[in-house]
């Protein structure tokens, strides 16, 4: 990190503390978080030596943020080493995370709450079961639909739409 990179340095860490809660490797975030905030290509070395972590670390935790498309490798001139470079608006990384994390979670749920509430079993289940599956399965299918409409949306737009806020649901009342 740099000199007197006192808030860089304690960003990096929450950014690994609060990916750690969701799930995600604590150094896997924290390189994600060090290469938003530099703003520029860094290497593997480079990255290594300002999180004061193992290369090979450095090298696994690379290949998951390739992996989710969060991390992107860039060459540089008269460098042969490879150099990797994120997103720089928060808007768009939370687009890839959001469509990443349906993709791997979301859409798998709904896909299991179609096969259960299509398949022969289901008769057979308590209609208080029935009920909460397809309720669940409604939710989910809601919740997928909207989403893959916020993906869709230009980063204006869903900015516009988000500062809206309760004011939406005053809308809707009045409607």
């Amino acid at each position: 990190m740099a000199p007197d990179s006192g808030v860089t340095e304690r960003f990096v860490l929450h950014w690994g503390e609060m990916a750690a809660r969701w799930g995600v490797n604590r150094t896997v975030a924290q390189i994600h978080a060090l290469l938003f905030l530099s703003g520029r290509p860094l290497n593997a070395e480079d990255i290594a030596a300002a999180l004061r972590v193992a290369r090979s670390n450095v090298s696994t935790s690379l290949r998951e943020l390739q992996n989710w498309d969060l991390v992107k490798v860039v060459h540089l001139m008269g460098d042969r080493r490879d150099h990797y470079e994120t997103l720089q608006d928060p808007w768009d990384l939370l687009r890839v995370i959001i469509r990443e994390r349906k993709e791997r979670e979301f859409d798998p749920t709904v896909g299991f709450l179609r096969d259960c509430v299509a398949g022969p079993a289901f008769a057979k289940e308590d209609a208080v079961v029935q009920k909460r599956l397809r309720e669940t399965l409604a939710l989910m299918e809601a919740l997928s639909g909207w989403a893959d409409q916020m993906l869709g949306m230009e980063n204006p737009a869903l900015k516009k739409l988000v500062k809206l806020g309760a004011k939406v649901q005053a809308l809707l009342k009045a409607a």
